[in-house]
């Protein structure tokens, strides 16, 4: 059997990007995400759906937050925030090298002998498997 993802309104959300949950998924109001179980519902216009990336499902996970809550925006990649990480520098645009392709002598395939009888390939040992024929 084979197992696939499929596909729903989680899926077309930005990574990363808060998006208003009334212009999303319309319906009753609900919680901040948290706020916790015990905290009073939101109305929709009032959550924000934020899609984060998870190790453990590809498509991420969708949380809703109200505005206290709200997570910040990760830091952009050039931030310069982590001094240890370097981006690799911009290449020089050059004319690559023509490639010539090392051609190595081709290695014809060896050949095994078949028994007649049986049309098996035969081991070295020279004895069919199957029938016991000594093939020379």
């Amino acid at each position: 059997m084979k197992i696939t993802g499929s596909t729903d309104w989680r899926e077309q959300l930005p990574f990363d990007v808060p998006v208003l949950v009334a212009d999303v998924v319309p319906g009753d109001p609900t919680r901040c995400s948290g706020c916790g179980v015990d905290s009073a519902l939101h109305d929709r216009t009032e959550l924000w759906a934020v899609r984060r990336r998870n190790p453990q499902s590809h498509a991420g996970v969708v949380r809703f937050h109200c505005a206290a809550h709200l997570p910040p925006p990760p830091a952009p990649v050039g931030s310069g925030g982590d001094s240890r990480r370097r981006l690799p520098a911009a290449r020089t645009a050059r004319a690559a090298a023509p490639r010539t392709a090392s051609r190595r002598p081709a290695v014809p395939e060896r050949v095994a002998p078949v028994c007649p009888s049986c049309f098996i390939e035969v081991p070295s040992t020279g004895v069919c498997g199957m029938c016991g024929e000594r093939i020379a």
